[in-house]
């Protein structure tokens, strides 16, 4: 790479540009392509037209300097490139995708030089652009992989390792998305008064997705996909920070901040699984246990409270208390009531159940087990099964606990969460508790 005067930048200069492009490319991705989509009036001329300008920064940087902002910086020069393509290709505008309404498509060079990550326009374009990412015209599945995609900035080659499906197969799938919005003309705005909650809601759901899967990956060597947990968390803050009114927002950040504040405790030194009940929780990350109860508060004012919001109440429980003796299990159980009452799901009454375990005995959590297996949804759910043999190990029936863990084996893709199955099977009677115990309250 060439420096002023066309020199070549020595290796250490290199690197610290490589490495402010990266940052840039993780923290700004999305100011720059949300306020690029509105000038190129189409999602796949503004990813094209980002990436350039993120490639552009490697050379051009490493000659002029890193800029004081470099977010500006990324999204002027990519918004430029996109009004050239525009002003090139204006008799073929007819059949890009119409993302924009008409009024907005008249940008000129003055709304290119003014924008920038800190510019008033840039949190309602990122608005935008998670409300087209999470319409509910396209299916669940490629909500998540656009919001991966265009939010995130994860590449299609990373999206297909979070599906676990080959990059071709994703990069269809993307595509199949993109032309979706284009054919269905899904509008590129904030949704109005009327239907803003009830879409807000979706948003949610998708961004609790993305932070779950990484939370505890479905398959895989590893517990956890830390890149999708983190990316879960960070577009949880972006919506905080654009929606800093809305109670549910809050209530999720407040979620995954609670449940991720055990995160450094949930392995021991050789890899494996430690549970809620066995761990250390001077490990547990109080920072975020902080900013999470005080979250939570906020989100608790509004009545009556949303699921993410009860979710985090019961997270709190466990993170507020000195002990897995001191937990109150009552409490749990009491939250989980309500959140039935909100959101009926077949594994908000398994979890409920567990709590029920733990506050009544195991016999009464066995009778609302047997009961759950007849749910088609949790037909080929592993947290089912171990959680019935966890509780007829409780109640020394070791022959039967043996056969539930079996079932649950059969059912686990995580390797993690195999190798303390297959511990479930071997050891003796005497229980050690069930996997995702007290983890995840969804």
């Amino acid at each position: 790479m060439a420096g002023a005067g066309g020199q070549l930048m020595p290796g250490a200069a290199r690197t610290e540009v490589a490495a402010a492009v990266a940052d840039a490319h993780r923290r700004e991705w999305a100011f720059v392509l949300a306020a690029t989509v509105r000038v190129a009036g189409d999602i796949d001329a503004a990813e094209e037209t980002v990436q350039d300008a993120y490639a552009s920064a490697l050379s051009t940087w490493g000659r002029s300097g890193i800029p004081t902002n470099p977010g500006a910086w990324l999204t002027v020069t990519a918004r430029r490139r996109a009004l050239d393509v525009r002003r090139r290709t204006a008799t073929a505008e007819r059949a890009l995708p119409k993302l924009v309404s008409p009024g907005e498509r008249g940008v000129d060079e003055a709304v290119v030089e003014g924008a920038g990550p800190e510019g008033e326009d840039i949190p309602d374009d990122r608005l935008r652009l998670i409300f087209t990412c999470c319409h509910p015209a396209l299916a669940l599945e490629a909500q998540v992989a656009l919001t991966l995609r265009l939010l995130c900035g994860l590449s299609t080659a990373e999206v297909a390792r979070a599906f676990l499906v080959p990059e071709t197969t994703m990069a269809a799938r993307l595509t199949r998305a993109k032309k979706k919005i284009a054919a269905a003309h899904i509008p590129y705005r904030v949704p109005g008064a009327s239907e803003l909650h009830e879409r807000v809601d979706g948003v949610l759901a998708v961004v609790y997705l993305v932070y779950t899967t990484g939370h505890t990956a479905p398959s895989g060597a590893d517990l956890m996909r830390g890149d999708l947990a983190g990316r879960g968390l960070e577009l949880a803050r972006m919506l905080r920070a654009l929606l800093p009114e809305d109670p549910d927002v809050a209530g999720l950040l407040a979620l995954i901040l609670l449940t991720g504040a055990r995160t450094g405790a949930r392995l021991d030194g050789q890899g494996d699984l430690v549970l809620l009940e066995n761990q250390d929780r001077s490990m547990w990350d109080r920072q975020a246990i902080e900013e999470g109860v005080r979250l939570l508060g906020a989100s608790l004012a509004a009545r009556p409270p949303g699921r993410f919001a009860l979710m985090a109440a019961i997270a709190a429980v466990h993170d507020e208390s000195g002990s897995w003796a001191d937990t109150d299990w009552h409490e749990i159980l009491g939250l989980y009531d309500l959140l039935l009452a909100t959101w009926p799901s077949p594994v908000v009454r398994l979890n409920r159940a567990i709590a029920l375990g733990f506050a009544l005995g195991p016999a009464e959590a066995l009778g609302e087990l047997d009961a759950l297996g007849a749910e088609p949804q949790l037909a080929r759910y592993p947290y089912l099964a171990a959680a019935r043999g966890d509780f007829l190990a409780r109640l020394g029936r070791a022959a039967e606990a043996r056969l539930a863990f079996e079932e649950a084996l059969i059912l686990t893709d995580n390797q993690a969460e195999r190798r303390f199955l297959r511990s479930r099977i071997s050891e003796p009677p005497e229980s050690r508790g069930l996997p995702g115990q007290g983890e995840s309250p969804s």
